[in-house]
């Protein structure tokens, strides 16, 4: 078969470099196959919905013929009735497959579309369209595809770590606020506020290069300052000459056996970091540092994520039980899951959702946070 335009049509050079696509040599294309390559070619090329129906269309009227080309002669009233398009969004989106050299016009004199047969009635070639290209071209779609899906992987994760970044940087400003009301907060509020007009949505397709490291740059220096600020302005902290062990203050006076610790037998100062650290091994995780109960509360709000629970719940916390309590029951739930993991119980599934319930007990006085961390660096100890 020869492909031949009768002139009539606009000459393309897609059209042209289409042509160069041919079928292996005695290749036999079914229609479910060529189904396959067309959809293929359409998230590659990422083709608008009336190209996209119309190439369905076209495929759908291949008659897996044994041919060394892919014709089809649909009419326009066909694709009409398929699609339900007009006749002029119809010639739009052929125009569109032919710039997009997936399908090659061939053109019959008088600019029908129909099939040519010999003397017996047998179909031997065809004016119309040439499908070709659509099933030649189906591993530069496989490859397309691939790229695709790896832009995709690549732009959500810079998003996942922007968003780490903004929650943590604002975690740290609102830490300021409240521990350090009187700390000028001016100019990183106006950086956060500059770097949220920047951030586009998720669903946006263009991420500026720059954005997530300077994301990253601003949640570090929020998180230094209040470093510094828990420091007092200094680099490093006053040592204290105590060479006693660091639960000799916190355990001196109370019963060494592993019963629970009635609540008339501990004053609450006793609530230190020497208790926590012992009752939780789990702070580990932090990876900083705990020398005071400041520590305790920048500790419990970076590890409110290792709970899967949202930093609503951490607010709510705060303003039921102040930042300590809210940083202790965090603390407190963590260690409790990890024991629970470890033991291979697995009774605890939402560590998240058991912080909130831990919450409530106590804001109910139905559970005593105190008591229970005593209680757990008893029989740790045991």
């Amino acid at each position: 078969m020869q492909i031949a335009s009768s002139g009539g049509r606009r000459l393309r050079h897609a059209a042209l470099a289409a042509r160069a696509f041919a079928l292996e040599a005695e290749r036999t294309v079914t229609r479910k196959e060529l189904a396959a390559a067309a959809y293929e070619a359409e998230v590659a090329l990422v083709l608008r919905p009336s190209a996209r129906q119309i190439l369905s269309a076209l495929v759908a009227s291949w008659g897996e013929q044994a041919w060394e080309r892919l014709l089809v002669w649909p009419s326009n009233e066909y694709l009409a009735n398929r699609t339900g398009y007009t006749e002029r969004a119809i010639r739009f989106a052929l125009n569109h497959l032919i710039e997009q050299g997936l399908i090659i016009p061939k053109d019959s004199p008088n600019g029908k579309r129909y099939a040519v047969k010999d003397l017996a009635g047998e179909i031997i070639d065809a004016f119309g369209f040439d499908l070709t290209p659509v099933y030649a071209r189906r591993g530069e779609w496989a490859r397309l595809v691939a790229e695709q899906k790896q832009a995709r992987a690549e732009r959500k994760r810079l998003f996942d770590e922007i968003t780490v970044s903004r929650r943590q940087t604002e975690a740290a400003i609102e830490a300021l606020a409240l521990h350090h009301p009187t700390i000028d907060r001016t100019a990183i509020e106006e950086q956060l506020k500059s770097l949220l007009e920047r951030t586009p949505k998720r669903s946006s397709q263009m991420m500026p290069l720059d954005l997530a490291e300077a994301w990253e740059t601003l949640r570090k220096t929020a998180e230094k300052l209040f470093y510094e600020m828990g420091n007092e302005g200094i680099r490093f902290r006053h040592n204290e000459s105590n060479n006693e062990a660091p639960s000799e203050t916190c355990t001196r006076g109370f019963p060494k056996k592993a019963e629970a610790v009635l609540p008339k037998e501990r004053p609450a100062e006793h609530l230190s970091p020497a208790l926590i650290i012992e009752a939780c091994p789990a702070l580990k995780d932090y990876g900083q540092p705990i020398r005071d109960i400041g520590d305790i509360v920048a500790a419990g709000r970076y590890l409110r994520a290792s709970l899967g629970a949202h930093e609503s719940a951490w607010n709510e916390a705060v303003a039921d039980l102040g930042p300590i309590g809210a940083a202790v029951a965090v603390l407190y739930v963590l260690q409790l899951y990890e024991d629970d993991v470890a033991s291979g119980a697995n009774r605890i599934r939402n560590p998240g959702g058991y912080y909130r319930a831990l919450v409530r007990m106590v804001k109910a006085r139905k559970l005593d946070l105190e008591t229970e961390l005593l209680a757990m660096r008893r029989r740790r100890m045991s």
